[in-house]
C-alpha cells in the first residue's frame, strides 16, 4: 500500500523577526505560502484546523483552502478538523463539495468534536448536548455523502424530507473522523464506514495499537468499508537536531503554558520536551534522519496508510516552518519510503 504524507496547521499566531506577534491576517497569508511550499515539494495532503480563539488565525478553513486550491496543483486539501458538532452537516457538505470543484477533486474533510469548546456558545449550542450533537450530525453527514435525496430526523436539528443537496461532487468526498483515543469513538467511525485519523499528541504511538486493532475488528463486524488509518502528531524539522529542538521548544512551551493555564497543567519544561521528542514521546522533532526514522517506526507499528505532521505549534516563526516543510517533502518523505521499503 502506498503511504501518504500530510501536513497540518491550526494557523497558530506566530512572531516576526523582532519578536512581535503577527496579525491574524498576515498569519493566514503565511499559511497560503506554506501550502504552496508543501505542494512544490511533493507533500500529499495539507490540512487546516478550525478554531475560534486568539491563539489561532483560522476560523473558516474552507475559505482558506479555496484560496490555496487556486494556487496549488497536486496536493489534497482538507481540515484538521472541522468541528461538526457546532456546525450544520448540510452546510459542511456544501462547502466541501464546492471546494472539491474548485480544486478539481482534491478536497477531503476530517470531522471531529474538537479539543476546544469555544464554538459551542459562539454558535448557540449547549455543551450538555456534546455527545448527542456529534452522533446525530455525523449520522446525517454520512447520509449526505451518498449524494442522493436524504430523509432524516433527529433532535439536534430540523428534519429533512427527500432533501437534495448541491453541488454534487464528481467522484465523492473522502471523509475521515479525528479521534483522540476513546474506544467508543473508534467503533463509531467503523460503524459509519469512514476513515480513522488518530490524534496522537502525547505518549508513544504503540499505545494506540489497540485502537487500530479495534477499528479493524469493528469494520469486519459491521461489514462496512475499511479505510487506511492516519495519524496526526506534532513536530518540527531543521537541518540539525540541535537547531530543530531550539526552534521548536519555545513554540511548544508557549502553547502548552497557554492552554495549561486554562486546564490546570503544570508549566512546560525542557525535561518534558526531551521526553516528548524521544522514542516514547509524540513529538517528531529533529534532523531529517531522526524524524524519518521515528515516522517510519510509527507507520510500521500502527500499520498506517497516512502520517500527518502538525508542523505549526505556538509561536514558531514562518521562516522556520517554511524550512521545515521544505525538508519534510524533499528529505524526510523519501527517507521514510526508503526505510519502509527496506523493512518490507
Amino acid at each position: 500500500m502506498a503511504i501518504e504524507f500530510g501536513l497540518d496547521t491550526f494557523g497558530d499566531i506566530t512572531r516576526d523577526a523582532d519578536g512581535e506577534l503577527l496579525s491574524g491576517a498576515q498569519t493566514i497569508r503565511n499559511v497560503v505560502a506554506q501550502a504552496e511550499m508543501a505542494d512544490s515539494v511533493g507533500v500529499d495532503f495539507f490540512g487546516v484546523g478550525e478554531h475560534h480563539r486568539k491563539e489561532f488565525a483560522v476560523s473558516s478553513p474552507e475559505m482558506l483552502l479555496a484560496a490555496i486550491a487556486a494556487r496549488t496543483k497536486h496536493i489534497r486539501l482538507g481540515t484538521a478538523v472541522t468541528v461538526l458538532s457546532s456546525d450544520d452537516p448540510v452546510r459542511v457538505f456544501e462547502r466541501f463539495s464546492t471546494l472539491d470543484a474548485i480544486s478539481n477533486g482534491r478536497a477531503e474533510v476530517v470531522l471531529g468534536r474538537g479539543s476546544f469548546i469555544e464554538s459551542f456558545p459562539l454558535f448557540g449550542y449547549d455543551l450538555r448536548d456534546y455527545d448527542a450533537l456529534f452522533e446525530q450530525k455525523l449520522e446525517l453527514f454520512v447520509e449526505l455523502l451518498k449524494e442522493q435525496p436524504v430523509t432524516w430526523s433527529g433532535t439536534m436539528r430540523a428534519s429533512l424530507e427527500n432533501a437534495n443537496v448541491f453541488p454534487k461532487t464528481e467522484n465523492g468526498l473522502r471523509t475521515w473522523v479525528g479521534v483522540g483515543g476513546s474506544p467508543e469513538s473508534v467503533v463509531r467511525v467503523a460503524r459509519h464506514g469512514l476513515g480513522l485519523m488518530l490524534a496522537i499528541i502525547g505518549g508513544s504511538a504503540a499505545r494506540f495499537r489497540p485502537f487500530v486493532d479495534l477499528y479493524h475488528r469493528s469494520v469486519a463486524s459491521f461489514g462496512t468499508t475499511s479505510h487506511p488509518i492516519s495519524v496526526h502528531s506534532p513536530g518540527h524539522i531543521a537541518d540539525t537536531d540541535a537547531e530543530a529542538w531550539e526552534a521548536a521548544y519555545s513554540g511548544f512551551e508557549a502553547m502548552n503554558n497557554t492552554i495549561g493555564a486554562e486546564r490546570g497543567w503544570p508549566p512546560y519544561s525542557r525535561a518534558r520536551f526531551q521526553n516528548d521528542i524521544g522514542p516514547e514521546g509524540a513529538i517528531y522533532a529533529g534532523s531529517p534522519d531522526r524524524v524519518a526514522a521515528k515516522i517510519a517506526d510509527t507507520i510500521t507499528t500502527l500499520g498506517l496508510g497516512r502520517f500527518d505532521l502538525k508542523y505549526a505549534t505556538g509561536t514558531l516563526s514562518h521562516e522556520a516552518m517554511m524550512r521545515s516543510i521544505e525538508l519534510y517533502g524533499s528529505e524526510v518523505i523519501p527517507r521514510v519510503r526508503a526505510l519502509l521499503d527496506a523493512r518490507s
